[in-house]
């Protein structure tokens, strides 16, 4: 398959525009907002009821009564349509649709809501989910909300929906996945709300969207709320919330020898794009302690990914892009266009927490807001540059600071050249200013471009925003902001700032997520 960079994802998902489903194959209402051609059911409509029988025929009449045997029944081109009701089950789909017969779909009828719950449910040792597709291709599961699966167990892993194994145009869309937990003490007590694992060598899953889902209330140890990892390439994360948590939201992830073959065994060619991403926190969770280390959106060992128009706020780190493997690296990563704003740490952190773990190069941050992160005064700063970055790029960044004022903060001197900034706009709600570049600080732009030879075209001035206190962070007119950015094409900015509109209007391109 050809290898796709992020532009060019974004061109093969354009071409599959959103369709309704077929007469007769119970489409969710908002199907249009969530669909794609990879979830479209041509077949029969099936259905399950909590009054059904597994003995009927699965006619709306005579509906099955679980899940299970549904998916165990159904064909390539079917609908599976779920009645109201709580289910208290586990389903494992290992049937798939075809690009000629349709996608096999399992969903919600529409109008009534369905839960797939766990409560009282056993979770068997290893991983597993609630529901769990394996080795399936052209599938699509939406609708439902996908709750109470947990344990008091390091050895086991619950997982709200996992996708595991190989295969390619599978939709995961308007889900609600919760309390999904595993209330051991450490690290080695896991669980994840979605997780998606490429476990093959010689074939990956791809062409995957997951949607216009929500993951809330979940208590994760070690691991992500949504989490990509392994042979997996050809993806959109898009739309979605994720809140309530105490660790990572959003996962894109590396070297983990999920694969068995190194050269595929990490997340790439995909897009993270429109979610949002609030209250996420590791502080207090047994792994970790009282230290602020989870990241809104969490680049791990991944490559070709870009982050865009993202709103994250009130979590540990904003964004993160680095390894955590030693001689590994997240590469050709691009962070644009995303509000960040009222973390407990770093607003963007790049680079390795550790000199003995991995790093970040080609990593371009252009065209981001940063207000008033590292608001739990970790000495992160707004810009954070860890250890082993190369070859990265910083700029048209809006940076405004906390009281402590720490904009830029590159604290170590492992790398020469550890990134590049420029066109980048600063400020404080402090009288504070302060950046740190490979060990120095400088208390002024002039010191800061003078001792490290950074931002010849920066500025340090009020961005005027429109209002500091909801906040709303587009800049006012007359902002220092307006025209001063570099544009270095459409295939790095984008198209479009964060809230939709045409990423350059008037002579030039501006500072920040918003153009004016």
């Amino acid at each position: 398959m050809l290898r796709a960079t992020p532009a060019l994802l974004l061109l093969a998902l354009a071409a599959h525009a959103p369709e309704a489903l077929s007469a007769g194959a119970c489409p969710i209402p908002g199907d249009s907002v969530f669909g794609d051609a990879f979830e479209r059911s041509s077949g029969r409509s099936v259905y399950v009821a909590t009054t059904g029988a597994n003995t009927a025929d699965g006619s709306w009449g005579m509906p099955w009564r679980t899940i299970q045997y549904a998916v165990d029944h159904a064909a390539a081109g079917d609908a599976i349509c779920v009645r109201g009701g709580v289910y208290n089950e586990v389903v494992t789909l290992t049937r798939s649709g075809s690009a000629a017969a349709g996608s096999l779909v399992l969903q919600r009828q529409p109008g009534e809501s369905v839960r797939i719950d766990g409560t009282g449910l056993a979770v068997p040792n290893g991983q597993w989910g609630l529901v769990t597709l394996v080795d399936v291709s052209h599938v699509g599961v939406r609708g439902f909300e996908i709750a109470n699966f947990t344990t008091t167990s390091s050895a086991r892993v619950p997982i709200g929906l996992y996708v595991t194994g190989a295969g390619t145009s599978i939709s995961i869309a308007g889900n609600r996945i919760h309390h999904i937990r595993n209330t051991a003490t450490g690290c080695a007590a896991n669980a994840f709300g979605l997780k998606v694992d490429g476990t093959r060598g010689d074939a990956s899953i791809n062409q995957l969207v997951i949607a216009g889902n929500e993951l809330h209330d979940l208590v994760l140890g070690c691991s992500e709320s949504l989490s990509l990892d392994g042979n997996v390439e050809h993806w959109r994360i898009t739309g979605n919330i994720v809140r309530d948590t105490n660790n990572i939201a959003i996962g894109a992830i590396g070297f983990e020898n999920i694969a068995p073959v190194p050269a595929v065994d990490q997340a790439r060619d995909g897009l993270i794009d429109g979610n949002t991403i609030y209250n996420v926190s590791s502080f207090g969770n047994s792994a970790y302690g009282n230290i602020y280390a989870a990241g809104g959106i969490y680049v791990d060992g991944g490559t070709r990914i870009t982050i865009e128009r993202n709103l994250i706020h009130h979590v540990d780190l904003g964004i993160e892009v680095a390894s955590e493997h030693a001689g590994r690296t997240s590469s050709d990563v691009i962070v644009r266009n995303n509000l960040v704003h009222s973390g407990h740490s770093a607003g963007i952190s790049i680079g390795g927490y550790d000199a003995s773990v991995g790093g970040s190069t080609r990593v371009t941050i252009v065209n981001n807001t940063l207000y008033r992160n590292d608001s739990a005064s970790t000495g992160s700063g707004e810009f954070q540059i860890q250890y082993h970055a190369t070859s990265n790029t910083f700029a048209n960044n809006l940076v405004f600071a906390g009281p402590q004022g720490l904009l830029v903060n590159a604290f170590t001197g492992d790398t020469a050249a550890p990134a590049g900034l420029d066109h980048n706009l600063y400020f404080g709600s402090g009288p504070a200013r302060e950046w740190v570049w490979r060990g120095t600080s400088y208390a002024s732009l002039a010191a800061w471009r003078a001792g490290s030879g950074q931002d010849a075209h920066g500025l340090a001035a009020h961005p005027l925003f429109v209002d500091t206190v909801a906040p709303d962070l587009r800049v006012g007119a007359g902002s220092p902001a307006i025209d001063a950015g570099t544009n270095p094409g459409a295939a790095t900015v984008g198209t479009v700032d964060f809230a939709g509109s045409a990423r350059v209007q008037g002579t030039a391109i501006d500072i920040g997520a918003y153009e004016r």
